[in-house]
């Protein structure tokens, strides 16, 4: 049976990149964190390399399935609250592309994943959120998704963090009723599978700010849109 005195994070795409720096972090801070990949053994092989408690969870946020899959696998172990989630899992399918040049398909994969996965994810664990006596739900989102960030590059990574930041306005709206803060935040450019070798920060910088939302940013911040621990404009 889970210790339901202990704090608890989910961290989509935890295995890897920022995720995993979130996690070790927040490891750091004697969270307990619920660690998910698109396959088991890759969350569990992760898992491995950190000290702490740490529960491997497979979860493909694409997939509505798999999310209600992996909500069902924690309340098998007995899991029923969750402090913060934080969705850090995205893609970006815009190799060699502009916006004259994308397809249907690269657009819907970036909505689909980076947007819509995030909004069936909250819908999803609110049980567990509702629980939790001050819960945060933290989006990993770009300043690729701002109004003055957009680039023709980019089109469907930009277009879904643009909607993930209306998201995550909505989220702020519609949860503040139940203590629930949702916020946003730009990890910056960093050295990850995504932002490639020649990114300036570390993926420990790029999780600070995620870090800081769920353990020491005033809860009455939400609907913000956050960099370096100072709001930015959407």
């Amino acid at each position: 049976m889970a210790n339901s005195d202990v704090k608890r994070v989910l961290v989509t795409g935890g295995n890897r990149g920022i995720g995993f720096a979130i996690a070790q972090g927040l490891l750091a801070k004697d969270f307990e964190v619920i660690m998910t990949a698109r396959s088991l053994n890759s969350a569990q092989q992760a898992a491995q390399q950190l000290s702490g408690r740490v529960i491997p969870l497979e979860l493909d946020i694409s997939s509505d399935r798999s999310i209600t899959q992996a909500a069902e696998t924690l309340r098998q172990k007995g899991i029923n609250q969750l402090d913060v989630l934080i969705n850090n899992a995205g893609v970006y399918p815009d190799q060699d592309v502009t916006v004259l040049t994308t397809t249907r398909e690269a657009l819907l994969t970036g909505m689909n994943t980076n947007t819509f996965g995030v909004i069936r994810m909250v819908q999803t664990f609110l049980p567990l959120l509702e629980a939790a006596p001050t819960a945060r739900v933290i989006n990993v989102s770009s300043g690729m998704g701002s109004l003055n960030g957009l680039t023709t590059t980019a089109p469907s990574y930009c277009l879904s963090k643009l909607a993930l930041n209306g998201t995550t306005i909505m989220l702020a709206e519609s949860l503040h009723a139940k203590g629930i803060a949702v916020n946003s935040m730009c990890p910056g450019w960093v050295k990850t599978d995504m932002g490639g070798s020649s990114a300036p920060r570390s993926p420990e910088q790029g999780a600070d700010t995620a870090i800081w939302l769920a353990t020491q940013a005033p809860h009455d911040k939400t609907g913000k849109f956050w960099r370096d621990r100072r709001e930015i404009s959407f």
